[in-house]
């Protein structure tokens, strides 16, 4: 094992977002130092997850420091109830307890809507706090639009965009596990399953079962960066817009997301608009959707999502 990290206590507090009164019912990151912003802090995230402060360690610290991370925080978050620590930087991403109770499972709030996680070792908690502005985007842009939704994962956009009045939401992915959680987060925000379809499918041997069920008025790709016996995203992401653009309608959007470290010298929106000017040039970039305030970046290799329409 790496040997333990010291914290930067004096600038990790100062840089933390503890929020507004009214607000603490949200779930919602609290400090970013992934985005390599401040100085000794880049290997740790704090996310308030009533009543979870949820800290994920990229490398070690030390249970010093562990300990009086913790209890600054519980003097801060008067609603806490449980402090977790899920530490990345083991293979099997393991959970552990540090204060309070031991929360498996919980429900969140963001905005007027709910979405189920797990803290469960080996796994993400199954909603990415990074793309509440995406989230957005989709609720406010899906009223009556057909909606494909690809490497939906736990189906976070689907929830949003029946809220938006969708008129139907088709999920797509390789895994059952993470389409019964998403069947989980429209039964608890009380929405109708008529409307929604869950496939589990490998999207790039399937376009044409894909594309039966066109056309579609908003298409969303937010792959993985590489998913053995799926996808490689890099060399895939082109192979998948040239079909895309085919199922959509002719005032249809692209909703694109990308979120990997590994592209040389390109940028996130590099990769999307080169690959788009390439791949379907008759495409315009209209909209980029970034993420909240708290997610600094200085590197720029953090999410991305571009809008795209004819």
């Amino acid at each position: 094992m790496n040997a333990p990290l010291p914290l930067n206590f004096s600038t990790l507090f100062t840089n933390l977002s503890v929020p507004v009164e009214g607000k603490f019912e949200q779930a919602q990151r609290l400090f970013h130092g992934r985005g390599h912003a401040y100085k000794d802090l880049n290997h740790i995230t704090i996310d308030w997850l009533k009543p979870v402060l949820l800290i994920t360690l990229f490398a070690p610290l030390s249970k010093t420091d562990l300990t009086q991370l913790a209890n600054e925080l519980k003097t801060r978050f008067y609603q806490c109830t449980s402090i977790q620590v899920q530490h990345r930087y083991e293979t099997s991403w393991v959970f552990e307890t540090i204060y309070g109770d031991s929360i498996h499972q919980l429900d969140i709030l963001e905005g007027e809507l709910k979405y189920k996680l797990t803290f469960k070792s080996g796994a993400n908690t199954g909603l990415f706090l990074d793309m509440k502005n995406g989230r957005d985007w989709v609720k406010e842009n899906s009223n009556n639009k057909q909606i494909l939704n690809l490497f939906s994962y736990t189906c976070g956009f689907s929830v949003a965009a029946l809220a938006g009045g969708a008129k139907s939401v088709f999920n797509i992915d390789m895994s059952s596990p993470f389409l019964n959680t998403g069947r989980e987060n429209h039964r608890l925000n009380e929405q109708a399953l008529d409307k929604i379809r869950f496939e589990k499918l490998n999207i790039l041997k399937s376009f044409g079962r894909i594309n039966k069920r066109g056309p579609y008025d908003l298409i969303i790709c937010d792959p993985p960066t590489f998913q053995k016996g799926s996808i490689d995203l890099v060399r895939d992401y082109p192979k998948m817009i040239r079909r895309f653009v085919e199922f959509l309608n002719k005032d249809g959007l692209l909703f694109l997301c990308i979120n990997t470290p590994h592209l040389g010298s390109l940028t996130g929106v590099d990769f999307l608009s080169n690959m788009m000017k390439e791949n379907a040039p008759n495409f315009k970039l209209i909209d980029e959707i970034k993420p909240p305030e708290v997610y600094n970046d200085v590197q720029d290799k953090g999410t991305k999502v571009l809008i795209f329409s004819l």
